[in-house]
């Protein structure tokens, strides 16, 4: 077991040590609270030590090696002298600042030039110059393929997204159609039952449809009409006939199928066991063909 009253027996008397050197080294205050005083900083300014490092490590190297340039800057456009500013001044003003900047690196620029060329050397580059790249051809490849390849990611995306506006849209029109159908249906039975019960002496539909496909009879007849020869030809035809090919006249054609002109409700709808002295309204055959829709 751990004697713990012994230990902290033992770090009070080290304190107690500490605090007596230093009372005795005079560094606690006199306030009457054992607080260390830590001493004053001392900053030593060694010159000459600073100017031997310098010298170690300064390398005496030609102009061209070092490109370095004192000079003033550049007099402010327009011409004239340069107001006196103070340092606090120009310090706290970021555009004359940066001006200031701009104006001692173009100084810089045209000393510098004019020096290279006393020198004889060129400052601009040949024409026929050749600088090899940094990266190969095969990073840059892979490069221009990886951009390929986000480009052709983006464009598929943007497909999709479409693909699925289209879906959307196509489904909405589906649906607008079915109810439009289920609504006229709805309609069709209640006009039907209103029939029925006498509250009603036509149904409205039946005489819409009626009217379209007269509609469609005369637009035809007149088509015909245009399009039918000559006295002479129909004359010619009625007594010689009209000529052209006789076998498979007797087919069925799409005018045909549809005609129900010969159509007889009571000779055609017959069945076995059917009590044919039972009359069959057309309404309720109406009723069962608008259930079937």
């Amino acid at each position: 077991m751990v004697d713990f009253h012994h230990s902290s027996d033992s770090e009070a008397l080290d304190s107690d040590e500490e605090l007596q050197k230093a009372f005795a080294e005079g560094r606690l205050k006199s306030t009457g609270l054992n607080v260390e005083v830590a001493p004053p900083k001392q900053f030593i300014n060694n010159v000459s030590g600073m100017k031997q490092k310098l010298e170690e490590i300064e390398q005496s190297l030609d102009w061209t090696e070092r490109l370095d340039l004192t000079n003033d800057p550049a007099p402010p456009p327009g011409g004239g002298t340069e107001p006196t500013e103070e340092g606090d001044e120009l310090a706290n003003n970021d555009f004359k600042r940066e001006l200031r900047f701009y104006r001692q690196a173009q100084a810089s620029v045209l000393i510098g030039l004019s020096q290279l060329h006393k020198k004889g050397i060129k400052t601009k580059r040949p024409e026929d110059y050749f600088a090899e790249m940094a990266k190969s051809d095969v990073h840059m490849k892979k490069v221009r393929e990886k951009l390929l390849e986000k480009q052709q990611n983006i464009e598929n995306r943007d497909k999709a997204r479409k693909l699925r506006e289209l879906r959307k849209y196509g489904k909405k029109v589906q649906q607008d159609v079915l109810q439009k159908r289920q609504k006229e249906k709805r309609e069709m039975l209640e006009a039907v039952k209103k029939f029925r019960k006498g509250q009603k002496n036509k149904l409205d539909f039946l005489e819409e449809k009626d009217n379209k496909n007269k509609d469609k009879g005369q637009k035809k007849d007149k088509q015909d009409k245009l399009h039918q020869p000559n006295k002479k030809r129909q004359y010619k035809n009625q007594k010689y006939g009209f000529g052209g090919q006789k076998k498979r006249s007797k087919l069925n054609t799409k005018q045909s199928s549809a005609d129900m002109s010969s159509f007889n409700i009571k000779v055609n709808q017959g069945r076995p066991g059917f009590n044919k002295s039972k009359k069959v309204s057309c309404i309720d055959i109406l009723s069962v063909y608008i259930m079937k829709l």
